[in-house]
């Protein structure tokens, strides 16, 4: 029988230095999840990648040895021992892991409480996996209800009310370390999401930024048009940063945009102006060591911090109506997850049941040479009532359950009694994506 399981890091548990290792891009995270589902110890797999989060959904016969090979190829990955991951992974399986995903698609499990880039997010990770082929029944059933939850706790609360993101949190940060914007020159490296969110607020405060970007020159091109800002190419940053106040760098690039030895050149350009970088990227795109040159001061992902903490105050009052959503759409998911496999296990304890009763009467068949036919059918009779009445209790307390309970029932169930998954009765109508995936499809076909 199939079990949730996630294997994950965050910004509570491991700092930025450490998460870039474990960062999965566009590419590399179908890929990733392909790899796991070719492997006999997982059937579906779903990666979320962002600044704060790598998270690996699965689904696995066995959790416990899924987890030891998700482990081994996440330490491989980031180069380090399997037992260096222990202290900062969290792994939750079933009820705890969509939990989990419902939180974080909510923006409860935030750096920023209630930021709304996180639910596109957590969608295009979804539609990712969807797109390599990687999903199926319960995580597709797991993944649409998550970003449903997600929905209602921004229609239904006010926890996402002010908008607060990354970016916005990025912008506050450089008016407080260098004052008015109005008048500085800002540089924004990338075209993503991120970078356009960034634009917005810096218009806001009346900036022209120049958008540095080559991989989505176009996008970038539009993005200015409707912010007042010009475009340039990687190729000419250096020169950008010569006259820039402020970089604020979001790019998807797995290696540095911003090295430290060419940054201490455009500096010695610079006559001692002072210069900031917001670096919001994972894996991120400014060295470390950038920020211990003459003049610079650098600001990573985890510095946001501070200034997130003051972001939260009058965000708090939602969270337990938020939490209480979330806790609500939990008992949906684990009142169809305890029936996910309830009829299987149903279907495999009476053929059980069956075959114990041919085998009984197989053996004794040599027994009974002078009973008539007429009593053979009333034998086989009786012993198949014995049979059905003794299955009655199990079954109907398997049906009617606690669904919170379920899943853990079922899996007692089916070790007390010796059942094997491979007799599970026939899951094709499980195996038939929801409503919600065959609409995804059709929206980008």
């Amino acid at each position: 029988m199939n079990e949730l399981l996630l294997l994950g890091i965050s910004f509570k548990t491991a700092p930025v230095a450490l998460r870039e290792r474990l960062a999965f891009n566009d590419v590399s995270g179908p890929a990733f999840c392909r790899e796991l589902v070719q492997s006999d110890a997982v059937s579906e797999a779903v990666v979320i990648s962002t600044c704060n989060r790598t998270e690996i959904y699965v689904v696995a016969p066995d959790p416990v040895r899924a987890e030891a090979d998700l482990l081994g190829r996440l330490a491989t990955r980031a180069a380090i021992r399997p037992t260096e991951l222990t202290d900062i992974v969290y792994a939750p399986r079933n009820c705890d892991a969509a939990r989990h995903l419902y939180r974080v698609t909510g923006g409860l499990d935030s750096m920023i409480v209630g930021e709304a880039e996180v639910q596109g997010q957590v969608k295009r990770a979804y539609e990712t996996a969807l797109s390599a082929g990687t999903t199926g029944p319960l995580t597709n059933r797991l993944f649409t209800a998550a970003l449903q939850t997600g929905k209602r706790v921004r229609t239904e609360t006010g926890v996402g009310a002010s908008r607060t993101s990354v970016s916005t949190v990025a912008v506050d940060l450089a008016r407080e370390v260098v004052g008015d914007l109005a008048d500085r020159h800002v540089v924004i490296i990338g075209a993503g999401e991120t970078s356009e969110l960034t634009a917005q607020a810096l218009h806001a405060h009346g900036v022209r930024t120049i958008f540095v970007a080559n991989r989505h020159a176009d996008r970038a091109r539009s993005i200015a048009q409707r912010f007042g800002g010009t475009v340039s190419s990687l190729h000419d940053l250096p020169e950008r940063i010569v006259e820039a106040d402020v970089v604020v760098a979001s790019t998807s690039s797995p290696h540095p945009i911003i090295e430290t030895d060419v940054l201490a050149e455009v500096v010695a350009e610079r006559g001692g102006r002072p210069l900031v970088l917001i670096d919001i990227a994972v894996p991120r795109d400014v060295e470390a060591g950038a920020g211990e040159l003459d003049g610079v001061t650098l600001y990573d992902i985890d510095d946001l911090q501070a200034v997130v903490s003051r972001n939260l105050v009058g965000r708090e009052g939602e969270r337990d109506t938020a939490e209480a959503i979330v806790e609500d759409e939990i008992l949906r998911f684990a009142k169809w997850m305890g029936q996910l496999d309830v009829q299987p296990t149903i279907a495999a304890l009476r053929r059980m049941g069956e075959d114990v009763v041919e085998t009984v009467l197989a053996e004794n068949a040599g027994r009974w040479e002078s009973v008539s036919a007429r009593d053979r059918a009333r034998i086989d009779a009786v012993a198949r009532a014995v049979m059905q009445r003794l299955l009655h209790e199990p079954t109907i307390r398997l049906k009617s359950g606690d669904h919170a309970s379920g899943h853990g029932r079922l899996q007692l169930a089916r070790e007390l009694f010796g059942l094997d998954d491979g007799q599970a009765a026939d899951a094709t109508d499980r195996d038939a994506p929801p409503a919600e995936v065959r609409e995804l499809r059709r929206g980008r076909s």
